[in-house]
Order: structure tokens, then C-alpha cells, then sequence
């Protein structure tokens, strides 16, 4: 199986520094990271010999670090199913997930979700890789997810998460419309009385804060556009429904209506970060799936996506 080393060529700005300096002030690994890789006869080479992170290289040698797991650990099986992948490389994959699928395994999905597809594509193309999630989308909500191959760009992307470098942008359909055309719903989401499951807003919930802009609507329903600052469990579809619009074929906050949609009308449409090892800029868009963008009451909205 391939693993992922990421090499350093040693110039004469890195000369007679330790390698502890270089990985964590030039390449920010983290300690956690470090103490995975330093152990193994791979994880630091220096010209292909191991060495300690106290050694002290000099102009020429190139300096190795392993950054894929030894062996996975996440306790994720591989198990064959529907993957769509939009952007691969040595270090992560954006996937455009489908609705009904859930992005980790849990009690009574051990092999049905996102993690367990993954695993088995690394599988099957020998990449040694673990399954390291970044964010979340609920098991309804369709569209862009970022997943990490390796720990230190699964920890890379965590630091961007809620900052301007992480963007997140999303697509409802919602019964009713927005009190007015654009606007911040500021108000903290806990968790909603004799329920496990349910969220509310509530005075003693956590912050959350989603900015939203209506892009159509009309009679009785609208599209609605968001992007969040924090990202608390069900909070658009909380958010909106405290708005008094809730999303179509929302059976927690809103109605189940099987015969239009059967799951609530959520679609993450834009993704943008900062590539962990590279820095450069990466931005994806997903259009609307057929079941959302057939609730648009004109054919020509969907050109708008």
C-alpha cells in the first residue's frame, strides 16, 4: 500500500537546524502528530536514514516525514457502495455525498456511510490511508464534504474550519420566506426539552449564527441561500424554522412531505479552503440534486445554480 511522505529539500535557510524546528515551525505538525510518526522506522528519514526530531541537518540532505497512519485506527471497515468523488490527491478527497447516506459510522450503520466508502476505494486503489473527517453533513443533507487521508491534514483543515479560509455555502428550499431578503439569525441552538435528537433555540444553547440571502421566491416557499459562522447540529434547519420557514420536507422542524421530498431540502453547494500542504486556494460547486431543484416552481431557477 502507497504511503504519503511529504519531502523537504534542505537549503541553506533550513542548514543546521533541528528536525523537531523544521516540522513544527516550517511544516506546522502538530506534537500529536509527531509522536505517531517518530517511532516508526519510516516516519523521519533523512537521506533514507532514520533519525531522531533532535538531529541537525544540513544543506543538501533531504528530510522525510510520513504523515499517513501506520495502521488505521479509526475502526472504520471498508465496504463497497456509491461514492462520487470531485477532487482526490495524496492528501484529501472533496466527495458530493447523496442524501440518505451518513458520513460516519454508528450504532446499527457499520458499513453503509460515507466513511466506510472511502475506506474501501483507498482499498481498492492501495493508498494507505484512515478515514479522517473534517466536518459533517447530516445524513438528509446532500452535497460538498471535505474528508482528510492523514492526520496533519485532517488537523490543518479543523484550524480553518469557521475562519474566512473555510468556507461552507448552502442551498434550501424552505416552506414560506424569510421575514427579508437577506439577514443574520443570531440566536444560540441547544438541545430541544425530552429530546435526544431535536435542537432549539434556546437562551442556554451555544452561539450560532447563519447568514442567508433570499434568491427566489414565491408563493408559499423560497430559495434560500446560507453560509454559517459556527456549525451546531441541525442549525439551518433550526435557524429556519425559527424564522417560520422551515425547509420542505423537514420532518423535525417542519412537515414530512414524502410525496414533494423525502428528506429535508438542504444542498451544500459551495466549498472552499486552503489546501494543508500546498496553501493553495481550492473552491468547489455542486449544483442542486434532481429532488431539489424539481420543488423550483420554474425550470429557468435552475440556471441560477
Amino acid at each position: 500500500m502507497a504511503a504519503r511522505y511529504l519531502r523537504i529539500p534542505i537549503d541553506q535557510a533550513l542548514h543546521n537546524l533541528e528536525v523537531n524546528t523544521i516540522l513544527r515551525r516550517h511544516l506546522h505538525l502538530s506534537g500529536t502528530v509527531l509522536r505517531r510518526v517518530k517511532w516508526l522506522e519510516d516516519g523521519i528519514t533523512v537521506d533514507g536514514q532514520r533519525v531522531t526530531v533532535r538531529y541537525r541537518v544540513q544543506a543538501g540532505q533531504v528530510l522525510s516525514v510520513r504523515l499517513t497512519d501506520p495502521a488505521p485506527t479509526s475502526g472504520t471497515v471498508p465496504a463497497p457502495g456509491p461514492l462520487d468523488l470531485v477532487w482526490e490527491d495524496e492528501d484529501l478527497v472533496v466527495v458530493n455525498k447523496a442524501p440518505g447516506t451518513l458520513v460516519h459510522p454508528s450504532h446499527g450503520h457499520f458499513s453503509d456511510t460515507l466513511g466506510n466508502f472511502l475506506m474501501y476505494h483507498y482499498q481498492q486503489t492501495g493508498q494507505d490511508c484512515d478515514f479522517h473527517p473534517v466536518h459533517r453533513l447530516d445524513k438528509g443533507t446532500s452535497g460538498l464534504l471535505v474528508v482528510a487521508k492523514h492526520p496533519h491534514a485532517q488537523e490543518q483543515l479543523k484550524q480553518q474550519l469557521h475562519t474566512p479560509r473555510f468556507r461552507r455555502v448552502y442551498l434550501a428550499v424552505c416552506d414560506g420566506v424569510p421575514p427579508a431578503p437577506s439577514g443574520t439569525v443570531d440566536a444560540p441552538i441547544g438541545m430541544a426539552e425530552g429530546s435526544w435528537t431535536s435542537r432549539q433555540v434556546s437562551p442556554q444553547g451555544q452561539s450560532a449564527r447563519t447568514h442567508y440571502q433570499v434568491l427566489q421566491a414565491w408563493e408559499g416557499g423560497s430559495l434560500v441561500q446560507m453560509e454559517l459562522d459556527t456549525g451546531r447540529t441541525h442549525q439551518i434547519r433550526v435557524h429556519m424554522a425559527h424564522l417560520g420557514c422551515p425547509l420542505t420536507g423537514d420532518f423535525l422542524y417542519g412537515m414530512e412531505q414524502p410525496d414533494k421530498i423525502p428528506r429535508p431540502a438542504l444542498h451544500s453547494y459551495h466549498l472552499s479552503f486552503t489546501h494543508p500542504i500546498t496553501g493553495e486556494p481550492l473552491a468547489f460547486t455542486q449544483p442542486l440534486p434532481q429532488d431539489m431543484a424539481k420543488l423550483l416552481p420554474k425550470k429557468e431557477f435552475e440556471v441560477l445554480l
